[in-house]
């Protein structure tokens, strides 16, 4: 007998086509705990998950990853969560890239700048887990049906 890998099994139960997929969400957020535990929920709910502590890493894991969505903290160090989606917005690439701005700070921020900065959502700290993984899979879901 040879063996078989589980990916070939797999290909014979599912069409290619039909196979699941698995979704990649960058995470950017300057609060340790904050991104561990948003590391943590999208990991075990399916998720690959990079992680970024600062704007600047946001941008350069962004380029290389390129993830399915991006969650990005408003107030970060060395570059602001608006600076890097308008910087991710003029690339091509994320053009359609579903982000979501996320803030304990709304009061520094208003809505319209927010989106005007390139963002599809806002979210407001603190934020429940289950609501912020089904925004983030409906986006993912709507943009790869377009």
């Amino acid at each position: 007998y040879e063996p078989v890998s589980y990916t070939h099994l797999r290909s014979l139960v599912l069409p290619a086509e039909k196979q699941i997929m698995r979704y990649h969400v960058l995470i950017a957020d300057d609060e340790p705990w904050v991104l561990s535990v948003l590391r943590l929920f999208f990991g075990r709910s399916g998720f690959q998950v990079t992680a970024a502590r600062d704007g600047l890493e946001a941008i350069e894991l962004a380029q290389q990853e390129l993830p399915d969505a991006i969650i990005l903290d408003l107030q970060m160090p060395r570059m602001s969560g608006t600076d890097v989606a308008r910087q991710l917005r003029a690339n091509p690439r994320f053009a359609t890239t579903p982000i979501v701005a996320i803030t304990a700070h709304m009061r520094d921020y208003l809505p319209e700048d927010v989106m005007i900065a390139g963002f599809d959502k806002l979210v407001t700290k603190p934020f429940e887990l289950a609501a912020l993984l089904k925004l983030i899979r409906g986006m993912i879901d709507e943009q790869h049906h377009l």
